[in-house]
């Protein structure tokens, strides 16, 4: 609409402009023609007069811009200030110089054949019968447009801008009252009078559809309350298959948008196993089925709708059974980790032991076998205490005491205890930072921060160092306890798995140097105990920094 009015008012001032143009060309050409008749009369009386007075000489002296041409009683040609008189023809049936003939004056106006101008002749008869007749031309107004049309062009251009501003502005002032009515509150609207019968039956329908969508809502919320409050999905189909309700924890389960109305259920999804659910239940088998989705494991279950022996419609609910499948894993990964773990050390305090027993060893061997032996017990007395730790801590620690821990405090207590094993490596530790302290279990928070320092020893290089940093964060609020090394380094591809259990970045330097594989387990294990972060930022072959944020 603001369309169709904005070029209509373009329109409107284009015709506007067009024959503002005509009029005005018309009437200056009428006045400037009315003019040059005027003047030529006034001429021509001068004219005649000096003739009268003083003959041919006056004509001779005489310099005018009009022709002057003196015709004699029977039509002869006397003098011509343009042609010479000689070749031209006799001029007795010129309506101007019979008029004049007659009269006293005689004028008429004549256009050539060319039709680019017409003249504008004025003859006065002398007191000797003669005729003194004066002729000037004038462009005619297709040649006077043409003559202007530069300067009309200029002119239209700008009208055209200016009627094109106009418009526009106008046709949105036109539609601005319509664009600006409340069609939910009809009966406020100040618009046009003519409005008037449309808003009221607009309000009458509006009071119409608001008592049934609350009819409908009421009903809706009842429906919602049993299955947006689900944490499972729920699709309710017909026997075609079209979706007649669903609820959010179907599509999130599923990871698809929301399907337009009465849209078929395997828009939602299409993979071969849904698919095969679907089609089984609305033959009427009630069936189940498993779904990878994004990482998450979702179990399906249908279930046909009968109305009396005929599948009317089926129901499926979805329940993401992600963390038991995870959990299933993990404890199988466990228990084959575990099993791999102790096998090592038991394996080879067997075999040593096997040796001794059957008297293979030199005496003066036997203490260095024992010293082995010894050491693979310690290995496997720390590996069964780390698993015991992990244990807990999965169970979420309910046994622990909590109490305010001094992280600043509790870090230089680890520094000393573990200065025998950098001195011995060849490290050099150093503690800085402020008290701050967190509300946890502080035989947790110590196993976290000793973990990581022995892991920053361990894994560092002859004459390297490790810094232990304790930051309160800003009003006493949480802080951050960093653990910074100099080492080998970790590399990018397993700085996501160092945290996972057994993971080992290198398997013969981490046995060699008695690593069990659950340090940094334990320390993530710790952290989601204390509602902590754990960061790691590593560069191989230039050192570790691993943080520790406690909130407030």
């Amino acid at each position: 609409m603001t369309e169709k009015i904005f070029r209509n008012s373009m329109a409107v001032g284009i015709s506007v402009f067009l024959l503002s143009v005509a009029l005005f060309m018309g009437v200056l050409y009428q006045y400037f023609g009315n003019q040059l008749t005027d003047e030529l009369e006034t001429e021509a009386w001068l004219v005649a007069r000096g003739v009268e007075s003083m003959g041919m000489e006056y004509l001779d002296g005489l310099k005018s811009s009009s022709r002057i041409t003196w015709v004699d009683r029977d039509g002869t040609v006397l003098y011509d200030s343009v042609v010479d008189p000689a070749t031209m023809e006799n001029h007795a049936d010129r309506r101007e110089i019979q008029d004049a003939m007659r009269g006293s004056q005689g004028t008429s106006v004549r256009d050539s054949s060319t039709l680019s101008e017409k003249t504008f002749y004025v003859a006065r008869r002398l007191e000797d019968g003669t005729v003194i007749r004066l002729a000037s031309a004038q462009y005619t107004v297709v040649v006077l447009l043409l003559s202007m049309l530069q300067p009309l062009l200029v002119i239209l251009v700008v009208a055209l801008v200016l009627a094109a501003v106009l418009a526009s502005r106008l046709s949105k002032r036109i539609i601005r009252p319509i664009l600006d009515l409340d069609l939910e509150h009809p009966e406020d609207c100040d618009t046009y009078d003519e409005l008037a019968p449309l808003l009221t039956r607009i309000r009458r329908q509006n009071d119409t559809i608001q008592r049934q969508m609350e009819l409908l809502r009421q009903r809706q919320q009842e429906f919602a309350a049993l299955t947006e409050n689900m944490s499972e999905g729920f699709v309710l189909l017909d026997k075609r298959g079209h979706i007649l309700s669903y609820n959010s924890g179907a599509l999130r389960l599923l990871g698809a948008l929301a399907p337009a109305e009465e849209a078929n259920v395997l828009t939602l999804d299409r993979s071969d196993a849904f698919r095969r659910v679907v089609e089984q239940v609305l033959a009427g088998c009630r069936n189940q089925g498993r779904l990878e989705r994004n990482g998450r494991c979702v179990h399906l279950m249908a279930d046909p709708v009968f109305r009396g022996d005929q599948v009317d419609g089926a129901v499926l609910v979805l329940v993401d059974v992600t963390e038991r499948e995870q959990g299933e894993q993990m404890r199988r990964e466990f228990t084959a980790n575990v099993s791999h773990e102790l096998k090592t050390p038991l394996t080879a305090i067997s075999g040593m032991a096997e040796i001794i027993k059957n008297g293979m060893v030199e005496p003066e061997d036997i203490t260095g076998f024992a010293g082995d032996i010894y050491k693979e017990s310690q290995r496997l007395i720390a590996l069964v205490e780390d698993i015991i730790h992990l244990s807990r801590l999965d169970e979420g620690g309910p046994s622990l005491q909590r109490e305010n821990v001094d992280l600043l405090e509790l870090t230089r207590g680890v520094a000393q205890r573990i200065e025998p094993l950098a001195k011995k490596a060849g490290v050099t530790l150093a503690v800085a930072g402020a008290p701050f302290t967190v509300w946890g279990v502080r035989a947790v928070l110590d196993e976290m921060i000793y973990n990581l320092c022995d892991n920053a020893v361990k894994y560092n290089r002859p004459g390297g160092t490790v810094t232990m940093s304790v930051d309160p964060g800003p009003n006493g609020r949480g802080g951050e306890v960093t653990v910074s090394d100099t080492g080998i380094g970790i590399p990018a591809q397993d700085q996501e798995r160092v945290f996972e259990r057994f993971y080992r970045v290198d398997k013969s330097h981490s046995k060699e140097i008695g690593g069990t594989g659950l340090g940094l387990s334990i320390v993530k294990h710790g952290a989601a105990l204390h509602d902590a972060e754990v960061e790691l930022t590593s560069t191989l072959g230039q050192g570790t920094s691993v943080k520790l944020s406690f909130a407030g």
